[in-house]
């Protein structure tokens, strides 16, 4: 894995550090490989009960493409007549989604900075948002002619409603962390120096909670939004189902009826 992006694992959380600061942590071919692979290898450990992503310093989560990289690439394809440079939408940012919001566990961003672009992208991939009082989205791609990818035309609308989605993208400007939070992009915005501690905090709590209820939650919520509510009445019974029969469901009544807190095993 490139150095571009660290990934660690301790106590069930996953943490995955975006760690090109002097690039405002914009994305290069190698940390995008690296990127997708660390978020593809946490989805899939069942050690890992939460996953948290965030960045290196303190100026930006990630302002995405690397645009002095793109620029090269551009040259090249005009070239060669080749169209290499936008297969990293199919290559690069949609596994990166993909893993991110399929995996069965609870994924918090700790937005640090700036998130422009696929940054913004991977930002509402996660489940849960921390947000740096500093920090500001953009959705960037009108600005340099480009349409929606990493999952915001997607995300975006369902966070925030199709007609402010449509003005975001439009009419692409920076957006506070406290107008984020009045739209519902940033679930809690905290004091800058503080947005690490506070994201680890909640993506702790997470990771010691229980997980196969969590995963069942994100399935519940996102199959909701897109089918009817006889359907999704009919998933909400085959998925608490699931829940009922983990072993955290059990701990779960054990602790209540003994007025414990319960220690869930993540299964």
């Amino acid at each position: 894995m490139a150095d571009t992006v660290l990934y660690e694992v301790t106590d069930g959380l996953a943490t995955i550090t975006l760690n090109r600061p002097e690039a405002m942590n914009a994305l290069d071919i190698a940390t995008k490989v690296a990127l997708r692979d660390a978020a593809r290898e946490a989805a899939a450990d069942p050690a890992v009960r939460a996953i948290l992503l965030t960045s290196a310093g303190d100026r930006a989560f990630c302002v995405g493409q690397d645009l002095k990289e793109h620029i090269t690439l551009l040259a090249s394809d005009r070239e060669t007549g080749g169209g290499q440079t936008m297969t990293t939408v199919r290559e690069h940012y949609n596994p990166i989604v993909r893993a991110l919001m399929s995996a069965p566990k609870p994924v918090v961003a700790g937005v640090n900075g700036v998130a422009a672009g696929a940054g913004f992208g991977f930002a509402l991939a996660a489940d849960y948002r921390v947000v740096a009082d500093t920090a500001a989205f953009n959705t960037s791609f009108a600005g340099v002619a480009l349409t929606a990818d990493s999952g915001v035309s997607w995300t975006l609308p369902r966070v925030v409603g199709p007609s402010r989605a449509a003005d975001l993208l439009f009419f692409p400007r920076s957006i506070s962390a406290r107008d984020a939070y009045e739209l519902g992009i940033a679930n809690k915005v905290v004091p800058s120096g503080e947005l690490r501690a506070e994201a680890e905090k909640v993506a702790r709590a997470l990771a010691a909670g229980p997980t196969v209820a969590y995963a069942a939650l994100k399935e519940a919520v996102a199959f909701g939004l897109d089918h009817s509510l006889d359907e999704t009445l009919d998933k909400e019974d085959e998925l608490q189902t699931r829940a009922g029969a983990s072993e955290d469901h059990a701990i779960a009544v054990q602790a209540f009826v003994n007025k414990e807190k319960p220690k869930y095993l993540g299964r």
